[in-house]
């Protein structure tokens, strides 16, 4: 694929992302690495996901708001998560833009995805320390954020375990193997054992976007693997990809590989795919929308819902 510059300006970038999107995306990317008669009919709990959400009320494309094109559409995006649908909603980080303000919180993030607060599991991205400490995001969000100086906790839903990680590692002490953060996710894993996990944070371990892949976040994975976790989601680049499962250091592993979705299409906008990395199964930098999962009884569907833009996938897999 050809590489993209990445000194060009936002308009140009948008340009890109479509014309990225239309090369390697798919129209609907419904693989589930087997064959398609053994893929379970999952129902359960349904929750949905993305990050990197609501524009500053500065930024020219905010428009009250409403947002303009592929920008600011945090308004756009947050209409598919109400109505009931949904037991929880992730947010995988960056939530306000430009430095996660507590009264950007309220003008901007509060009047869109703030609708459906009260059902919200966030996790800190590295626009939130804009603000000392993430004060902003820990004051909006309050006990449901986790502890102010991790920023990581744990909870069940419905027959899964789900896993909230703070990837601002100079922030919490490190994300290395004996770091503070690694040890607590070891002994959280080992404490539930038997449940279908799925683990959220916000840079991605391995993307084919603009950030692309950082082995920081190694030591989070292995743990993962280690406990034959099923699912990570993050967000970071601003586009949808998905992954085959795989090991921590990206090999393919069908058996017990962890299986990756970037979602980084919570409204803020979208940036084009510079390279595409071994085990990316589909990808989009044409839509904003979320990602619906429904976690049922040993095993998950997913569903992209493409708010702006017409791009979808779906699947469904049997956990570990």
């Amino acid at each position: 694929m050809r590489r993209v510059p990445l000194v060009l300006p936002a308009c140009a970038l948008a340009v890109a992302a479509i014309l990225a999107s239309s090369r390697s995306g798919h129209a609907l990317g419904a693989s589930t690495d087997g064959d398609t008669a053994s893929r379970p009919r999952v129902s359960g709990m349904r929750i949905a996901a993305a990050g990197d959400v609501a524009c500053d009320p500065g930024d020219p494309s905010f428009a009250g708001g409403r947002g303009s094109g592929l920008s600011c559409r945090q308004l756009a995006t947050s209409r598919l998560l109400r109505g009931g649908l949904y037991s929880a909603v992730l947010v995988l980080g960056d939530l306000q833009y430009e430095d996660g303000a507590f009264s950007k919180f309220l003008a901007s993030y509060g009047r869109s995805w703030g609708r459906v607060k009260a059902i919200t599991k966030p996790a800190p991205g590295n626009h939130e320390y804009g603000t000392a400490g993430a004060a902003g995001y820990f004051r909006y969000f309050g006990s449901a954020a986790g502890a102010s100086t991790k920023g990581y906790y744990s909870y069940d839903l419905g027959g899964w375990h789900l896993v909230a990680l703070n990837s601002n590692c100079s922030e919490v002490g490190g994300c290395g193997g004996g770091s503070p953060q690694e040890r607590w996710l070891r002994a959280d894993l080992a404490s539930h054992a038997s449940r279908c996990t799925l683990a959220y944070w916000h840079h991605p371990r391995f993307s084919s976007g603009v950030h692309g892949s950082d082995s920081t976040y190694t030591a989070f994975w292995q743990a993962l693997y280690d406990a034959n976790a099923d699912v990570v989601l993050v967000g970071h680049d601003h586009d949808y990809e998905r992954f085959a499962p795989q090991d921590a250091t990206g090999m393919l592993d069908l058996a017990r590989g962890v299986r990756e979705f970037v979602v980084g299409t919570g409204g803020r906008g979208l940036r084009p795919f510079v390279s595409v990395r071994p085990n990316s199964q589909t990808r989009s930098a044409s839509s904003l929308g979320v990602l619906e999962l429904t976690l049922g009884r040993g095993a998950y569907a997913w569903r992209y819902r493409s708010a702006v833009g017409t791009f979808r996938d779906g699947g469904s897999t049997r956990c570990h």
